[in-house]
Order: structure tokens, then C-alpha cells, then sequence
């Protein structure tokens, strides 16, 4: 399928602007027309903006699966209680997926096969587990297990960003200030200290000397990190061998590489948790969990523990041998493959690290503040040390 964009008249005579996906333009005309929406134009979207971003907000997502498995625990039919919830939306871009749902069921489909179409909203895990929830009768249990896990994570990504924006804020106002002083404030004080005639010490020459490079190419300062950040992403999405080197560097940058670490293996063991648990097959959900992790390095251990397993080896032995999990984590695991409870050694090991990252995050954001605090106060006595020692010289001479 392709995504359209349109533009259709609903039965009030009101104009109706959207995107939705369809095989052609027929299949648009007919899934507008379900919408009781009369196309006037359409046309697939051929290219899409760097910034762009066709998916949905993961809120809406919550709500998704929260309010379906109410209509689906209710014993109200998939299609019926689809319908339901798209004339409830207020996402422009959901209510079309949502309505392309509907038009996949009435096709023949099942509510996975209709999600897989769907491929930039559902992705692979999701579809997955509404597919192991259709097999094994579970629906509601699995709709439910994927309303927390994105409750989860959306709890997860509001702690980075905290963990994020405040240095962020800080580092910039920082930057600013060192910017500011060097460009306006040391030249001005320049001549002065020189006019005095004294040796300037090697801190004093290397402030003018730094203040003197930032006034004659303030435009590169300025251009430099723009460049740098653009060249690294061409690199990383070109270069598989840069991708490799950049993500063994997160995890072993300091404080914010363990960070890092436990938040992808949070996410890696909450997700396998959710799959095994729903009744998919080990070395399925260990395969459908690579794509969630976001660092190759992680994806090639578990491509290794896969390779593994599959080879013979128990679970523990496997996952042990890539040394990415702490003893606790290993020793849950083989206690839950010992006693038949993988699924339940998971779901604690899911837990354990759930914990583990709030802990973490927590007290990282404490320890960021004192230390910025330390860096802006060492720029700003480097600057005051370098102009007023001479002028301290100076004064200490005329005293004597």
C-alpha cells in the first residue's frame, strides 16, 4: 500500500483534508466512501520530509489499547468496537489508520495481518503479539500486557528527557555565556592588560589567543556543531562500520554509558518478557526483540544467544555467554528454566531492570546539576583569573 493524501467533502458539504493508505486511486475513492467522505482529489505521497514523521503519538497508542481490549473483554466484535473507537479519535492520522483497519477486516484479514499493513503505526512486536493473542484466544490479556508496556515507555522516555534536557539547557546557557565573553567582553579587556607593560602570564595569553580565533571565525564556532551532527548521521546511516564503532562508544561513555546500557536491556527483557509470556516461541520472540534494542552491538549478542539456542545450548548458558547481563539477571533465569517458569523469571527480569533504570536516572540527574555547576564556575575563574592577574600584579607593584 501507498499513503495518499486527499482532499473529500463529507455529507454536510464541508471540505476534508487527509492522508490515508490505499492500493490505488479506486481503493482510495472506496475506502473514503466507507468514511462517508466523497473524494475530490488524491494523490500518493511520493516523498516525505526529513523531519517528517508518519506515525502516531504513543498516548494515542495507550488509549488504543486500553479502550479495544473494554470492547473486546465485552464480547463487542473486532470491526464494531474498531468503529467505534475511529469515530472517537481526534488523531487525523490514527482515525485514517484505524479506518484502514476496518476496511482490511471487512476484506478478509485478520486484525494482525490488518496491523502489518500497517507497518510505520504497528510494529513488528506489536503485530506479533495481537497475532499470538488471535491464536491463542488471549486477545484481551495482550491488549492489555501492550496498553502497560507502552505506559512503560512512555514513562521511560519522559525520564530521559529529563535526564536530557536539563543538562542541555544548562550546557547551552554555558556555552552562550563563554561565547559571549570571549567575543565581546576579553577584547575589550585586552588592550587594557596590555597597556600595562607586565609579562602576561601563559593562562592570559591563552584566553586572548582563544578569544582572538573565536572573533576572527565566529561564523565556523557557530557552523561547526551543525556540520559535525549532520556528517555523523550521513555516516551512520551509510557506513555499517561507523554505525558498530558509534554505538560500543555510547555504552562506554561515563555515567550515560550504564545509563544506556539499562535502558536498552530494560526495554530488550521487558519486550521479550511481554512476547514469551503471550505464548511465541523462544527463538521467535529473541529474533523479534533484535529490532527493538537500537544498538547493533546489543542486537549482535542476541543474534549470537539465537544462534545459540537454536545450536542446543539452555537459555541461561546463552544469554550468559554474551556478558551483557548481571549475575542476578542470570541466576533468575536459570531458576525460571530449572522450575519450568521462564515466563515468570522474565517478568522479573523485566522488573529488576525496570527498577534498576529509575534508580539510575535518578540519581544521575542528581550528580548533573553540582557538576555543571563545578564546569561553569571553572570557565568563568579561568577568564576572571586570566584578566584580573595582571591588574593584581600591577596593583601589588604600586603598593610596594
Amino acid at each position: 500500500m501507498s499513503l495518499y493524501t486527499y482532499k473529500a467533502v463529507d455529507p454536510d458539504g464541508r471540505s476534508v483534508l487527509g492522508r490515508i493508505d490505499a492500493l490505488n486511486l479506486v481503493d482510495l475513492e472506496m475506502r473514503l466512501r466507507r468514511m462517508e467522505l466523497d473524494l475530490v482529489t488524491g494523490a500518493p505521497i511520493t516523498s516525505r520530509s526529513v523531519f517528517g514523521n508518519s506515525g502516531v503519538p504513543r498516548r494515542e497508542m495507550i488509549h488504543f489499547c486500553f479502550h479495544l481490549e473494554l470492547l473486546v473483554r465485552a464480547g463487542v466484535p473486532i470491526i464494531e468496537g474498531l468503529s467505534d473507537l475511529r469515530d472517537s479519535l481526534e488523531h487525523p492520522r490514527f482515525r485514517e489508520v484505524v479506518a484502514g483497519l476496518i476496511e482490511s477486516i471487512e476484506g478478509g484479514q485478520k486484525l494482525s495481518q490488518a496491523m502489518a499493513e500497517q507497518s510505520k503505526v504497528f510494529d513488528k512486536v506489536f503485530v506479533s503479539l495481537i497475532g499470538a493473542g488471535e491464536k491463542t484466544g488471549r486477545l484481551p490479556e495482550v491488549l492489555h500486557s501492550l496498553s502497560e508496556s507502552l505506559k512503560w515507555e512512555d514513562e521511560l522516555a519522559s525520564q530521559t528527557k529529563k535526564l536530557i534536557m536539563y543538562p542541555a539547557f544548562v550546557g547551552t546557557i554555558v556555552i552562550a555565556a563563554t561565547f559571549f565573553l570571549m567575543v565581546y567582553m576579553v577584547p575589550q579587556l585586552k588592550q587594557f592588560v596590555k597597556n600595562m607593560g607586565q609579562v602576561l602570564p601563559l593562562q592570559t595569553q591563552l584566553l586572548f589567543y582563544v578569544s582572538d580565533l573565536l572573533v576572527a571565525y565566529w561564523y565556523l564556532a557557530l557552523l561547526l556543531p551543525a556540520l559535525t551532527f549532520l556528517g555523523l548521521k550521513i555516516a551512520l546511516e551509510r557506513n555499517p562500520l561507523v554505525r558498530v564503532r558509534y554505538d560500543a562508544i555510547k555504552l562506554r561513555l561515563p555515567l550515560v554509558g550504564p545509563i544506556l546500557r539499562k535502558i536498552i536491556l530494560s526495554r530488550f527483557a521487558n519486550t521479550f518478557a511481554l512476547l514469551y509470556s503471550s505464548g511465541i516461541p523462544i527463538l521467535e520472540s529473541i529474533r523479534t526483540t533484535q529490532d527493538v534494542v537500537g544498538n547493533l552491538i546489543v542486537r549482535r549478542g542476541l543474534q549470537r544467544v539465537e544462534q545459540l539456542i537454536s545450536e542446543g545450548q539452555n537459555v541461561t548458558a546463552a544469554f550468559h555467554s554474551i556478558g551483557f547481563f548481571p549475575p542476578l539477571v542470570i541466576r533468575m533465569l536459570r531458576v525460571g528454566e530449572s522450575t519450568g517458569a521462564l515466563d515468570t523469571a522474565l517478568i522479573n527480569v523485566s522488573y529488576f531492570y525496570n527498577r534498576d533504570v529509575k534508580e539510575s536516572v535518578e540519581k544521575v540527574q542528581q550528580l548533573i546539576e553540582p557538576m555543571l555547576t563545578v564546569v561553569l564556575g571553572c570557565l568563568l575563574g579561568w577568564i576572571m583569573l586570566s584578566v584580573l592577574g595582571p591588574v593584581y600584579d600591577v596593583i601589588s607593584k604600586i603598593k610596594a
